[in-house]
């Protein structure tokens, strides 16, 4: 029964066992363009926005930083810096183009980043291991976000912190601009800059299924953490959600 199980693919209806399918396909397609449609569709600020969240993140040197969905490194590489040689830092991705372009850029400026294809669902890693866990831009295209969420709580050591960084829901008045520029611009964006209107169009699409920000601070909460809260970036196109591991 569990194989006709339904779920979204953006606006489309799917089965389950598709969705991880369609995804890979999505960032199969997208890999090698990723970063240069970020800097282009957010006009840089995503890196404004991942330094932010580094900021806040509370990691020193000697941390232990698990990079769930990190694809394309950034964030990785911004934590090597702050945990220094006595810490560590794991890079994983479920798609294995985003993983290699990520583990090659970590490769070329010289950090001691492992990097690991896995799903979040299933994270290879013991109880109570990391002191941060972080997933940004990755949420939302995951079929099963609780197990996520509680997979992430599972590897966090006691006052660990966990940080998701997703789009989310934008301030009312502006939601008709955004949205005109969602699915009017980026696909066409997409085609001129990676030749991909389809995959650009699944972005602007699964933004808009993703929970808002207050069902995702339920959803953290659900899977046992405390302390949650969440800052608004620019309007909030963008939040960067934290919760503590008790």
């Amino acid at each position: 029964m569990s194989d006709n199980k339904q779920t979204h693919f953006g606006f489309q209806t799917v089965n389950e066992n598709d969705k991880a399918r369609k995804v890979g396909e999505v960032f199969h397609s997208v890999a090698k363009k990723y970063d240069l449609m970020n800097d282009v569709m957010s006009a840089g600020l995503h890196r404004t926005w991942k330094r932010f969240a580094v900021s806040v993140s509370g990691v020193k040197s000697g941390d232990k930083v698990l990079d769930v969905a990190g694809g394309s490194g950034d964030l990785s590489r911004l934590f090597a810096k702050k945990v220094g040689a006595t810490g560590q830092v794991v890079l994983t991705d479920i798609n294995a183009s985003m993983l290699s372009v990520g583990r090659d850029r970590l490769i070329d400026d010289g950090a001691a980043v492992p990097a690991l294809q896995c799903d979040a669902e299933k994270l290879p890693f013991p109880d109570n291991y990391f002191d941060c866990v972080i997933v940004a831009f990755g949420l939302r295209n995951m079929t099963h976000k609780d197990k996520a969420l509680a997979e992430m709580h599972r590897v966090l050591k006691s006052g660990g912190r966990l940080l998701v960084l997703e789009f989310s829901q934008v301030w009312k008045p502006l939601a008709p601009i955004y949205d005109a520029y969602s699915f009017k611009l980026l696909p066409i964006m997409g085609k001129f800059f990676a030749n991909d209107a389809d995959s650009y169009q699944y972005l602007a699409e699964s933004i808009r299924m993703h929970p808002d920000q207050e069902t995702l601070n339920q959803l953290m909460l659900e899977a046992g953490l405390a302390k949650v809260d969440y800052y608004n970036l620019a309007a909030g196109v963008v939040a960067l959600h934290k919760g503590w591991k008790a």
